[in-house]
């Protein structure tokens, strides 16, 4: 479904993994899909805004009033600097943040080390109503861990599977998930690795091991590519999105969850209690 006039097609499909799917196909700079420039997709970020806080608010209500068990998780990974807060800020900050349930996975502690890799994601689950985003997620102890060869190849095979089982048994549980890779090219990296330098108000945001992880960009762009080749399926799919122009990354962002919502089909809960008699009740007192 279209949500702005300047989409010339859907992008889902443009930007969903498929079978043939080669990360070193795809150029960070494109904007599959969209024909308008940075202006025109803030003016379309913007007007998806209010559609998707009604529709986040009907699905939290719904679970709080009608039942419905139905939520999503928004899993995203990326290079360092390449969105993943600005897709929060921009896009789940148009919507009402009881309803949203945010996680932002860092190195394991000692604790979290002394479990599975999968304990500390199970616990972050969004409830019914909720949409979930995981900033970073379960997919970095298949990424970090193969770069910096921190299990060996067979545990990490032993988790893809893991992963993969786990999704199944999220989507079974009414769990919607859409798993995002925003795709950043290493040009458009060192530009705002240099700018988080060049400003004071951005250097809390810089970390030297930025740079140690850039330069082994070529390992991640291949371990990218092989969990992309073992994690994805029909019920939970991954989508890459081109980063080097933010304003599209949000854009794409908005627009998948929009599609996700819109197909619930969802409507506000019908009231458990008489409407007219409360209304006469408010009325007397």
């Amino acid at each position: 479904m279209k949500h702005a006039s300047h989409w010339t097609a859907d992008p889902i499909e443009l930007l969903r993994v498929g079978e043939q799917f080669r990360l070193s196909d795809i150029d960070p700079a494109s904007t599959p899909g969209f024909d308008g420039d940075k202006k025109a997709g803030e003016l379309a970020l913007a007007e998806g805004a209010d559609r998707l806080a009604d529709l986040q608010e009907q699905l939290f209500a719904g679970s709080r009033m009608g039942g419905d068990q139905r939520r999503i998780l928004l899993v995203l990974q990326a290079m360092d600097t390449a969105g993943k807060g600005g897709i929060v800020k921009h896009v789940m900050g148009s919507v009402d943040p009881q309803g949203v349930q945010l996680a932002a996975f860092k190195k394991p502690t000692e604790a979290e080390l002394s479990h599975d890799f999968l304990w500390r994601i199970h616990k972050e689950v969004p409830g019914p109503g909720m949409i979930g985003v995981f900033d970073r997620s379960h997919y970095e102890d298949v990424l970090i861990a193969r770069v910096r060869e921190l299990a060996p190849p067979a545990e990490i095979e032993r988790r893809y599977d893991a992963i993969n089982d786990f999704e199944r048994a999220q989507v079974a549980s009414n769990t919607t998930i859409v798993k995002v890779m925003l795709h950043i090219s290493g040009e458009e990296q060192r530009e705002r690795l240099q700018k988080r330098l060049e400003r004071a108000d951005k250097h809390w945001k810089f970390n030297p091991g930025d740079i140690d992880e850039r330069l082994l960009r070529p390992k991640y762009q291949e371990a990218y590519q092989r969990v992309f080749e073992r994690t994805t399926t029909p019920d939970a799919p991954w989508f890459v999105i081109p980063a080097d122009h933010k304003w599209y990354a949000r854009l794409a962002v908005q627009h998948l969850l929009l599609d996700v919502l819109e197909r619930m089909e969802l409507d506000w809960p019908k009231a458990d209690y008489d409407v007219e008699e409360q209304r006469k009740r408010l009325a007397k007192s």
